[in-house]
């Protein structure tokens, strides 16, 4: 019995570690790489993108739609954004510039 216990308990364990992530993930990080001169800047734009079932994607995601939405002119800082709901059924990409 205990033996059915611990195997039991490895295999849960071992699922667990395996689906990490995949019901639900929400991560940002930098576009960047000179983190020692970065200046945010006062504006913000943002540009998505979307797929759903793996089968139909939309928007614009660049870093051009981000600046025109945030009304930028000079990006001095871009982030990405990664939204993935049931292993990809539902996906969203943003680019997150900051500048003037």
């Amino acid at each position: 019995m205990n033996k059915k216990i611990r195997r039991g308990l490895l295999a849960l364990l071992f699922l667990a570690v395996l689906s990490a992530g995949c019901a639900y993930s929400h991560v940002q990080g930098p576009l960047d790489t000179d983190f020692d001169h970065t200046v945010l800047g006062s504006k913000i734009g943002k540009a998505h993108t979307h797929s759903v079932l793996w089968l139909v994607a939309w928007g614009d995601g660049g870093t051009k739609a981000a600046a025109e939405q945030g009304k930028i002119t000079t990006i001095t800082h871009a982030d990405f954004e990664s939204l993935v709901i049931l292993f990809g059924i539902y996906t969203r990409v943003t680019t997150v510039v900051y500048g003037e």
